[in-house]
C-alpha cells in the first residue's frame, strides 16, 4: 500500500476578509468672531476625533483573525494535559442559533472557535470524516472512503460494523497515544473498536458500539474516568453523539425537531461540565467539541433518475456502488469508464432527463483537486457530483418524502459544521479562520507532547490556533 501523501500547507476556504476600521474625521465649522476660541474648537475637535479613533478602532482581539497573546494557563488539579474530544454527528454550522444553548455557547465565548465553521472532507459522510478527523488523513488516504464499499482487490465487503484492521489505514489517535505510553478511552467513535498497533480496545476503556446507550450514561461515563487514580486516567477521551444527524435526516435541517434535539445535546455538554466542575478539573481539560459533517435538506422534486439515461447507456445496477448524493460507479471490465462518463455527460446535459444539468460525471482521476477524491484503489473510477439537495435514484418510484441528506461536496456551506474548543490551551473568545478537520490530529498531538504519524495536515498548523505552552 503506497504511504499516505506527505504533509501540505493549510487551506482556509471560505474564511473571511480582515475587517478595516473606520475613518473618523469632523465637519463641524466653528463661528467667526475670533481667532483664539477658533484656534481652541479646531483643536477641541482634532483631539476629540484623535480619542475617537483609538477607542473605536477595532482591536486585534476584536478581529475574525486573532493573534495569540497569552500563554497557556497552567494546570491547577490535573497532572497532565487532557484533551476530551467530543463528536456531535450532523451538527450543521448555524444550529448553535437555533435556541439560547447556554453551555454550548459558553465554550464559543470562553474558548477558540472557528468563524465559518468547520470544513469537512469530501465525501462529507459519517465514517470517512471521524476517521479524518483522528488521523489526520483524506480518504484516499485512510481508506474509509465512504459508509459502504467492497474493495475491488479482496471483493470483501466494508460497512460500518466491520472492524478488520485491512480497511482502516493511517493511525487514529488512540492508537497514536497507546504507541507512545498514553492511556485513551474512547466511547463511540468509529474506528475505536479496530485493533492496531497498541490499542487492542481495552475494555476499561473502550466502549463497543451501541446505539440504545443513553446520552447521559455516556457523560457520566467520562467522568467517571476523572474519578481514577492519575496513573489510570486517559489523557485522550472521545465522546459521541448521533444526534441531530438522526432528526436531520429524518425531517431536514429547519424542522423544529432540530431544534429539540440540538437542545438535548447541550443539556449533556452542561450535564458534562457541571461533573467536571464538581471535579475541579473543568479549566484543566482540553474539550474540543465538534461535528462531522452539515445538513442540507431535500425533497421529491429534486430528483435525477438515471433510467431516463437509457437512450445513451444502460447502466446495470451491480455497476452502481452508491447512489446518492455521492455517485460511485465500477463497470466491469472491458467497459471503458471513459466512455461511460462520455456517454452520461452527454445524456445529462441534453434537457431530456430531468434536473440532468445538476449532475456531472468525472473520471476520479479528473476530479477537482481540492476534493483529495482520487488516489485510492479503493476509490470506484467514476465519480458523479450532484448539486447541493438533488438526490440521485436509479428508478422512477411513488415515493413523496422530504428529509435531510449530506455527502455533497464539501464547497457548500450546508456541509459545515460546528468547532469549538475550551481549556488550557485554547484563548478565550477567539476565533479563527475555517479550515479542514484533517488539522485537528496535528493539533491534539501537540497538546499531549506526543509525536504525529505522516498526515495530511499541516505541521505548522498547531501554533495558529494553541496558546504556546509554558
Amino acid at each position: 500500500m503506497a504511504s499516505p501523501p506527505r504533509s501540505v500547507e493549510v487551506r482556509t476556504p471560505g474564511d473571511s476578509p480582515r475587517p478595516t476600521a473606520a475613518l473618523l474625521s469632523s465637519s463641524v465649522a466653528a463661528p467667526q468672531h475670533s481667532s483664539a476660541p477658533r484656534l481652541l474648537l479646531l483643536l477641541t475637535v482634532v483631539l476629540v476625533a484623535a480619542a475617537a479613533f483609538v477607542l473605536l478602532r477595532p482591536t486585534p482581539a476584536l478581529t475574525v483573525v486573532t493573534a495569540v497573546s497569552a500563554a497557556a494557563r497552567p494546570l491547577s488539579k490535573l497532572p497532565k494535559p487532557v484533551v476530551l474530544l467530543i463528536s456531535s454527528d450532523g451538527f450543521r454550522f448555524g444550529y448553535q442559533y437555533k435556541a439560547p444553548l447556554p453551555h454550548i455557547r459558553r465554550l464559543f465565548a470562553n474558548g477558540t472557535s472557528a468563524a465559518e465553521g468547520l470544513i469537512p472532507v469530501f465525501p462529507t459522510l459519517t465514517f470517512p470524516n471521524h476517521y479524518s478527523i483522528v488521523t489526520g488523513l483524506y480518504p484516499s488516504s485512510h481508506g474509509i472512503i465512504n459508509n459502504y464499499f467492497p474493495d475491488p482487490i479482496s471483493g470483501d465487503y466494508f460497512n460500518m460494523r466491520n472492524h478488520d484492521p485491512k480497511f482502516w489505514l493511517g493511525e487514529p489517535l488512540w492508537e497514536t497515544a497507546a504507541n507512545q505510553g498514553l492511556l485513551a478511552a474512547t466511547f463511540f467513535w468509529p474506528g475505536s473498536e479496530v485493533k492496531k498497533g497498541s490499542w487492542n480496545c481495552p475494555e476499561k476503556y473502550c466502549q463497543l458500539y451501541n446505539g440504545s446507550v443513553p446520552f447521559e450514561e455516556r457523560v457520566d461515563t467520562i467522568l467517571g474516568y476523572f474519578d481514577l487514580p492519575s496513573d489510570q486516567m486517559p489523557q485522550f477521551l472521545t465522546l459521541y453523539f448521533e444526534d441531530p444527524d438522526h432528526q436531520g435526516h429524518q425531517v431536514g435541517p429547519d424542522d423544529p425537531a432540530i431544534t429539540d434535539a440540538v437542545v438535548h445535546i447541550d443539556e449533556m455538554l452542561g450535564r458534562l461540565i457541571a461533573g467536571l466542575e464538581a471535579r475541579g478539573v473543568f479549566e484543566d481539560v482540553n474539550i474540543i467539541l465538534l461535528g462531522d459533517h452539515g445538513m442540507v435538506g431535500t425533497c421529491d422534486t429534486k430528483l435525477v433518475f438515471l433510467e431516463e439515461l437509457a437512450p445513451w447507456i444502460e447502466l446495470k445496477s451491480d455497476w452502481v456502488l452508491s447512489v446518492t448524493p455521492l455517485l460511485a460507479i465500477r463497470p466491469p471490465d472491458g467497459v471503458s469508464p471513459a466512455e461511460v462518463v462520455a456517454k452520461m455527460n452527454e445524456g445529462l446535459g441534453s434537457g431530456k432527463v430531468e434536473n440532468g444539468k445538476y449532475l456531472k460525471m468525472y473520471l476520479k482521476e479528473e476530479l477537482p483537486t481540492r476534493l483529495h477524491y482520487s488516489e485510492s484503489y479503493r476509490i470506484p473510477p467514476i465519480i458523479g457530483l450532484v448539486e447541493e439537495g438533488y438526490k440521485i435514484e436509479m428508478k422512477h418510484s411513488k415515493k413523496n418524502e422530504c428529509g435531510g441528506a449530506h455527502g455533497y461536496d464539501n464547497a457548500f456551506f450546508s456541509m459545515r459544521t460546528i468547532f469549538a474548543a475550551h481549556g488550557p490551551r485554547f484563548q478565550g473568545g477567539r476565533t479563527v479562520p475555517s479550515f479542514e478537520n484533517v488539522e485537528i490530529y496535528n493539533v491534539i498531538t501537540s497538546i499531549l507532547n506526543l509525536k504525529p504519524a505522516p498526515n495530511n495536515g499541516s505541521a505548522s498548523f498547531p501554533g495558529t490556533i494553541l496558546l504556546p505552552s509554558k
